[in-house]
């Protein structure tokens, strides 16, 4: 899609099925369908009034556009887990989780999997249950391509929006500088090898696009079935989908 946008396409959505190896569970399967869309000129700002509007009417609750609540991650992470995010250690992040062998050994000096980890079981259980929490400015290195916000070169215009504990969207303003993404690319890559996990190719097509020039745009995913959920208030994935992995009919 941002190819097209490159190639001079205006706002633009699509709607396919999503395949994610190793996650299953209440919220996750390893196919769904995902709905990703970008508007041209958006802001922060913009971009989350939309995401939270579309949730809203999708689930018939008005009230959630309105009363949505927006944070910043290091406000989050310092509320609820009294962690600084920008000068905090591998090891005292550990601690927080009060990580005992085998999860240190599992997760290793990986500091973006412990951050996922500290959000996931600290912070997002702290989130009002009733309504949408957006969690906004993540650290530079949790937010691949995004752009590095323009007030504060620690963070980056990334954003998800959470009801309750269930993250619903992910979302972007797009980074657009090549060099930039390249540069990035070869980090993560480099994370991964040091982490011992296989380390894609590089997406040259996408580095091309941004080559010929991606104009200013951003963008955000969410997640059709957590919606579906969320509409039926359910907590559990499997009654939303007609078949499932987890679950075996005779």
């Amino acid at each position: 899609m941002k190819r097209l946008l490159a190639d001079g396409y205006p706002d633009i959505y699509s709607i396919c099925r999503v395949f994610r190896d190793g996650e299953i569970g209440q919220n996750h399967l390893p196919e769904f369908t995902m709905l990703e869309w970008y508007r041209l000129d958006f802001e922060l700002g913009d971009i989350i009034a939309d995401t939270t509007a579309l949730i809203a009417d999708c689930v018939e609750q008005p009230s959630l556009h309105k009363k949505a609540v927006i944070v910043d991650y290091s406000t989050a992470f310092q509320d609820s887990a009294n962690i600084d995010v920008f000068d905090v250690s591998t090891e005292e992040l550990a601690a927080a989780v009060s990580a005992d062998d085998a999860l240190r050994e599992s997760i290793g000096n990986d500091h973006h999997a412990w951050l996922d980890l500290i959000l996931t079981t600290k912070v997002a259980p702290a989130f009002d249950p009733d309504q949408l929490t957006i969690l906004q400015h993540y650290p530079v290195s949790q937010a691949a391509l995004a752009r590095v916000c323009p007030g504060d070169e620690r963070i980056a215009d990334r954003f998800e929006v959470f009801h309750g504990v269930m993250e619903l969207a992910n979302g972007y303003v797009e980074l657009t500088n090549a060099d930039e993404q390249r540069r990035r690319f070869d980090q993560d890559l480099q994370t991964r090898k040091n982490t011992g996990r296989p380390g894609p190719r590089p997406d040259e097509q996408l580095l091309a696009a941004l080559d010929h020039g991606l104009p200013d745009c951003a963008g955000v995913a969410v997640g059709i079935e957590r919606l579906q959920m969320l509409h039926m208030q359910t907590d559990d994935i499997d009654n939303v989908v007609t078949f499932s992995p987890r679950t075996h009919h005779e």
